[in-house]
């Protein structure tokens, strides 16, 4: 399932108790971001992507603004991007994207969730062929058929919409993403369940019961660390 609105779904509510992890996660990514171009989201694309996604989090305002205060003050802050690829129960592939002051710390640490749940790091693009590259926007309290229509109309390029529960969920290129979410608020929909670009697996795995359970403990282990952002993988 990958980030699929079904995952994303789930996870937001099992961390509705832990939000002030949610929104430290999300103040560090968006003072990386603010960072590393214009602190204004109109002219920083990568900034603009974060706060899309924060909003759908309810992060509050505060936060947002601290973050790219602080980034504006030239904070000596430094976190490097890194992406670590494994594979969990019964070779279920797992992509691992961080935010780091110390690599080795990192790393240590997201080899030992997965070796303590059935799991085994992989090397660099050992599993990341499985997964495409795609953004997602979900609008809730509608039905396909409008939101087609609102995308055909706006001659919207996509690859998919599909309901999942009572939500649609819109797919398409990451480079489309803006292109995408434009065309919704200029019919009036202004409002998204979940707004993010993603990792979308090729083909879906189906655990058993006892291994999806080690499979979700790992999951879990990983979202947990702090220096992890996003957890993307092919289990259905």
């Amino acid at each position: 399932m990958g980030r699929k609105w079904n995952n994303i779904k789930y996870g937001k509510a099992a961390k509705d108790a832990d939000k002030s992890k949610i929104y430290a996660k999300f103040g560090r990514e968006i003072y990386v971001s603010a960072k590393a171009g214009d602190p204004d989201p109109e002219i920083n694309v990568g900034l603009r992507n974060v706060l899309e996604k924060a909003k759908t989090y309810k992060v509050p305002k505060e936060i947002i603004e601290r973050a790219i205060e602080k980034a504006k003050g030239g904070h000596d802050e430094n976190y490097d991007a890194v992406r670590y690829e494994g594979y969990g129960v019964n070779g279920a592939a797992v992509i691992v994207d961080a935010l780091t002051d110390n690599v080795n710390r990192t790393v240590a640490e997201v080899r030992t969730a997965f070796n303590k749940n059935g799991g085994k790091m992989g090397v660099s693009g050992s599993v990341s062929f499985m997964f495409n590259p795609a953004a997602m926007v979900g609008v809730k309290n509608t039905n396909e058929d409008d939101i087609l229509d609102i995308l055909v109309e706006a001659d919207c390029d996509f690859s998919n919409v599909e309901t999942e529960d009572d939500v649609v969920v819109i797919y398409t290129k990451p480079e489309l993403f803006h292109a995408l979410q434009q065309a919704l608020k200029s019919a009036g929909i202004t409002e998204f369940e979940v707004a993010e670009l993603t990792e979308l697996p090729l083909n879906d795995v189906i655990l058993e019961a006892e291994d999806m359970e080690l499979f979700e403990k790992m999951i879990d282990a990983l979202e947990n660390l702090e220096d992890v952002q996003t957890v993307y993988h092919n289990v259905e």
